[in-house]
């Protein structure tokens, strides 16, 4: 009789459960998200967290490049910038340029840092004025959200996160200088997990684990001027010293653009989901400009 009974027991509440899924609503998501490719990944999560119920507002600064009004998934709010749309343009396009330029190593590397320099002060001054809107930041407050949807690439939108007491739910592919691992506090021994851009798998000889090792350790230099900023930001606007890893820290679920199909297996806390597979659900046929560019970048990779 008291196996029966357990059933029982487990059963009604099962479907206890499952009756009150009937009558969940949706919830209030403020969403902060990242320009550029970054945005064309996040959209169909919107599309479809609309579709479950959910109310969004994506904040956005008025100059970008794709983040537009799309009145049947989310509302939309926008915030001045001070830089035009050709000068954004014109360093973008900078940017993809120099992809395709042969220069030698160190030149390479100069420029790279001078343009991540550029680049960076764009997305500084853009997170610097949502900040110091007042307004805005008064709306967001007064709106009662229930979490904040951001892809933490730039830290803007942890910092609003911290700001307003809600819950942060990262959409990333990655971030650079292994602040995910850091952040998390998850293992990430160089001589298993390679760092971004070696090219190398998770078996390395002697010789690739030191040179691992030697790129580990030029990321904090590579990176410091694109980040270090932000610590100060968010120190000053919190009123509170803070670092980017304690800052990201505080993220509740970290949804990872990445599975094991694409990547090396490496260590993975609880709260980091892999979703590698979900920009594959709106997949189409390749235009013939898109299949040369790819049977090139795949033949000179060799």
């Amino acid at each position: 009789m008291a196996p029966m009974f357990h059933f029982k027991e487990c059963f009604a509440v099962i479907l206890l459960l499952l009756a009150g899924l009937n009558f969940t609503s949706g919830g209030k998501l403020l969403v902060i998200p990242m320009d550029g490719s970054h945005w064309l990944s996040m959209k169909p999560v919107l599309k479809q967290l609309r579709q479950n119920g959910h109310e969004m507002l994506i904040v956005a600064p008025e100059i970008n490049v794709h983040i537009k009004p799309s009145e049947d998934i989310y509302s939309l709010k926008t915030y001045p910038v001070p830089f035009t749309y050709q000068e954004m343009d014109e360093n973008i396009r900078a940017f993809g340029n120099q992809v395709f330029e042969d220069l030698p190593f160190l030149v390479m590397v100069a420029r790279t840092i001078e343009r991540l320099k550029k680049t960076s002060a764009f997305f500084l001054a853009g997170c610097t004025h949502l900040l110091n809107n007042q307004e805005l930041m008064r709306y967001l407050e007064q709106s009662k959200f229930d979490a904040l949807f951001t892809d933490p690439m730039l830290p803007c939108g942890q910092i609003v996160a911290e700001y307003l007491g809600i819950p942060s739910v990262f959409f990333l592919r990655g971030i650079p200088c292994g602040f995910d691992s850091e952040a998390t506090q998850c293992p990430s021994p160089p001589s298993y997990v390679p760092r971004t851009f070696t090219r190398y798998s998770d078996h390395m000889t002697f010789a690739q684990r030191v040179k691992n090792m030697l790129f580990r350790l030029s990321e904090s230099f590579l990176c410091s001027f694109v980040y270090s900023p932000y610590a100060n930001l968010a120190s000053e606007f919190l009123q509170r010293d803070m670092t980017v890893a304690e800052l990201l820290s505080n993220g509740s679920v970290w949804l990872m653009r990445e599975d094991y199909v694409s990547n090396f297996p490496k260590p993975l806390m609880p709260n980091m989901i892999p979703i590698g597979g979900i920009n594959c659900a709106g997949r189409e046929p390749l235009s013939q400009v898109c299949t040369f560019f790819y049977s090139f970048i795949f033949k000179s990779l060799g």
